[in-house]
């Protein structure tokens, strides 16, 4: 096979980009193209080497822009027939490969839906959270058959948004059970949106399909970073669990799960919040990262588990112009769309730092799922018009770092932060912040600019906050990506903290079909099980969890 680089990103910032074994199709991979169809043509004929009359058809199947080097190019992976494969095959052209069954997966192009199967008397699956891993568990036991019950503590998008909005007004408390974090869609539902992920294999055909059956634009079946917004999320839900009630789902909101049934080593049910039983299974645990009471749960029930790495840090907030400016060279970016990036730092002696979750035209927003916590996160419209850009600047934290040993430590480090920082704002719910100019300085900073987080925030000195070892992390970080994206340490950036929610410090530990290893017909699923790191790899988890559930119990 050749070496080809292809684009994971609408956008692609990151400052380098990363090789890849192809062993393909007729295809032109990295081809440089522009919108109009006919600069295309004649593109990929100049690449395969022949006339554009002899090119057939010609498929985008990813695309996407590259400003790493402030030179706009675009760029994508091409599905492409010509008259006479063979013998552009025979040339040999680096990044021209023959299309095999197995890119239709790779691509999206395939969908890998389930046959409706014959299910035994009696099973009744039962999947607690309705977060992507969740409703794609779900959505998948229900088109193979079976008769699934869905429950999520929080409520449907109908309820939890104005919840949401209520608080952030400080119209209404936070609700601890239908927040930021907890309710249809889980966290994703309050956040960029983005739909990318670094997995490329034949289940993503299913899960884009079906974003696209309820309500996404099929842009996102060829847009390599693609991404839905916050607003979108929002709109495609309740097609989602019309499809579900559709196919027979019980979904339940506002029903909390408290307990698991276990019987001779076998997860036979769950118990809810009002004691209720509902007996069934297998039981799919797909609850999401922050969950901490289910988490606790679970250990004390013998659900194997360990703690594991996980980043720790703070929003950086810049005005959009600024990110305009250091990745497309100028402030006015015409018809560009807002400008990414995606950065990371290793540096020799110190500890590994990246940005996380990026916003263009994005807000910081509250996070927090508890009283008397303060916690951060990212958040964007479809359109990305806000004045703002942020993302996490995060530093790598390991289970060594933990006050304590145990599969839980991580969540104690978590909330010790989270605590002092509702103690430095003094209760307020304004946020902790720190001009960069002023940290890299070595100073608290005494005033802040106006920044995009709808609960105000706080002056501080962010040593107060976190552990020296981050914010020595985030200092050399930030150093270095102003080298990347010229003004990102500059005069108008803010630290926003603290950012703890990057993922579940907790791994359950799974065998090869995805059931806990110490519980039978057990599936911790999805990020909050430790096996994802948004919304596709969530969702993604539960479609797989769902499949081997199905294999399991309706082979012959």
């Amino acid at each position: 096979g050749y070496r080809v680089w292809t684009s994971r990103q609408g956008v692609d910032n990151r400052g380098r980009g990363g090789a890849r074994e192809v062993d393909v199709a007729l295809m032109v991979a990295n081809q440089d193209w522009s919108p109009d169809d006919d600069a295309l043509l004649r593109a990929v004929a100049e690449r395969l080497h022949v006339e554009p009359a002899e090119v057939v058809s010609i498929l985008v199947v990813k695309k996407s822009l590259d400003a790493r080097h402030r030179k706009q190019v675009y760029r994508a992976v091409c599905k492409v027939e010509v008259r006479d494969q063979a013998q552009v095959l025979a040339r040999k052209l680096p990044g021209i490969h023959p299309w095999t069954e197995r890119h239709d997966g790779r691509y999206g192009l395939a969908d890998q839906g389930p046959k409706k199967v014959d299910w035994p008397e009696g099973v009744r699956p039962i999947v607690v959270g309705a977060g992507p891993a969740g409703l794609f568990a779900a959505l998948y036991l229900a088109e193979a058959g079976a008769k699934v019950r869905l429950f999520d503590r929080g409520g449907p998008i109908e309820d939890r948004v104005p919840a949401v909005n209520g608080h952030w007004r400080r119209k209404l408390p936070l609700d601890p059970e239908n927040n930021v974090l907890f309710g249809e869609g889980g966290a994703g539902t309050f956040s960029d949106g983005k739909i990318y992920t670094r997995r490329r294999d034949g289940d993503l055909g299913y899960i884009f399909r079906r974003l696209v059956d309820f309500g996404a634009g099929e842009e996102i079946l060829s847009e390599a970073f693609a991404h839905l917004g916050t607003d979108k999320v929002r709109a495609i839900l309740p097609p989602f669990r019309a499809r579900l009630a559709e196919l027979g789902v019980d979904v339940r909101y506002h029903t909390r799960v408290d307990d698991l049934i276990i019987e001779d080593g076998e997860a036979v049910g769950v118990v809810l919040s009002d004691g209720t039983e509902e007996r069934g299974g297998p039981v799919i645990v797909a609850v999401g990262h922050s969950a901490r009471d289910t988490a606790e749960m679970l250990v004390r029930r013998g659900v194997a588990a360990e703690a594991r790495p996980m980043a720790i840090g703070a929003r950086i907030e810049h005005p959009q112009t600024v990110i305009d400016a250091g990745r497309y060279g100028e402030a006015d970016r015409g018809d560009l769309p807002a400008a990414s990036y995606r950065l990371s730092h290793n540096p020799p002696n110190g500890r590994a730092a990246h940005t996380f979750c990026m916003c263009p035209g994005g807000l910081v927003v509250p996070a927090s799922a508890q009283d008397e916590r303060v916690v951060v996160n990212g958040m964007s419209f479809a359109a990305r018009r806000a004045f703002w850009a942020n993302s996490a600047v995060i530093v790598e934290v390991t289970p060594e770092d933990y006050p304590h040993d145990g599969p839980l430590a991580g969540f104690d480090f978590q909330d010790a932060i989270e605590a002092r920082a509702w103690e430095l704002t003094e209760g307020t719910e304004r946020a902790p912040a720190q001009r960069v100019e002023d940290l890299l300085a070595g100073r608290p900073s005494s005033e802040l600019p106006r920044t995009s987080f709808p609960l105000g925030v706080t002056p501080v000195d962010l040593r107060e906050l976190l552990p020296e070892s981050i914010v020595d992390g985030m200092i050399s970080a930030i150093l270095a990506f102003d080298r990347k994206v010229p003004g990102f340490a500059g005069a108008e950036a803010v630290l926003i903290a603290p950012e703890t929610r990057t993922t579940s410090p907790v791994r359950y530990l799974r065998g090869d079909d995805q059931q806990s290893v110490s519980i039978k017909g057990l599936y911790p699923a999805g990020e909050g099980a430790g096996y994802g790191g948004g919304i596709i790899s969530s969702a993604l988890d539960g479609f797989r969890a769902a499949r081997f559930v199905t294999e399991a119990l309706t082979a012959d």
